[in-house]
């Protein structure tokens, strides 16, 4: 039985962390050709964390390496099927104690590294699409681009930046044969999430990692938070031909977290 991306060619950038490296994965399984883009082979994880694609650095605020790593793919595969845009980071801060530099730094990741990213891969995603089958693009957005967790003003701003992005990418480049789509995660067990429940922002208030993870997991619809391996489901659909029409859109995944009225306090 052959994998639903047999074939395919895939970039992730951030493919080192908890998300990413779920994400390569899954592409590994579905037979495709996997290029983890990262600042280190190990990233966020362990080392030797477990198969998870050819690693290559790439700093996603510079275009130079951004442009090394597309060469990279083009001399090796000649094409590129499928890009996810997964590096990202948090800021814990109100607007108030957020400095400039931060707010440039943020955002240099979050959405000029998707923004570079896709430039510089479409044409390679060109190639692929002539192929007669649609290329597609993955970015990472978030429910905080929607609503706002307390304490990460900046970061909630990057994500509504991403979201209106994936849509204007997929207005341009549709007729190209290109779809775009963005996932937008709820909570999900990752070093991201536990480092924003063990720092000093909005995350556990004083409580311990793991009496402040049973509260996130009670306050969900499903009682429970998301994993890495459940983004990476949807992301391997949307990057499949099972997903053909799917294009524009932005896909909360957040165990019905933002479907359900916040409970009045008595």
């Amino acid at each position: 039985m052959t994998g639903m991306l047999q074939g395919r060619v895939a970039l992730v950038t951030g493919g080192r962390g908890g998300i990413g490296r779920a994400i390569c994965a899954r592409f590994l399984h579905e037979g495709a050709t996997v290029y983890a883009a990262d600042l280190s082979d190990h990233g966020s994880m362990e080392a030797g964390a477990g198969d998870a694609g050819r690693f290559i650095r790439m700093d996603v605020t510079s275009e130079a390496e951004i442009r090394a790593a597309m060469e990279t793919v083009a001399g090796d595969s000649g094409r590129l099927d499928i890009l996810v845009n997964a590096a990202g980071i948090e800021l814990e801060h109100t607007i108030e104690h957020t400095s400039l530099d931060d707010w440039n730094r943020i955002f240099a990741i979050n959405v000029t590294g998707t923004f570079l990213a896709a430039k510089h891969a479409l044409p390679l995603l060109r190639k692929a699409s002539a192929g007669g089958s649609t290329a597609s693009i993955i970015n990472f957005g978030s429910y905080d681009g929607f609503i706002a967790d307390p304490g990460l003003a900046a970061y909630c701003a990057t994500k509504g930046a991403v979201h209106a992005l994936t849509r204007a990418m997929a207005c341009d480049h549709g007729p190209e044969g290109i779809r775009v789509n963005a996932i937008c995660p709820g909570y999900v067990d990752t070093p991201m999430l536990r480092g924003f429940f063990s720092g000093a922002g909005s995350g556990a208030g004083g409580g311990t990692l793991g009496d402040v993870l049973d509260k996130v997991r009670e306050v969900h619809p499903t009682r429970s938070c998301g994993t890495p391996e459940d983004v990476a489901n949807l992301v391997n659909w949307l990057a499949s031909d099972e997903a053909r029409y799917a294009s524009g859109q932005l896909w909360v995944l957040d165990g019905g977290l933002t479907a359900q009225v916040q409970q009045m306090k008595f």
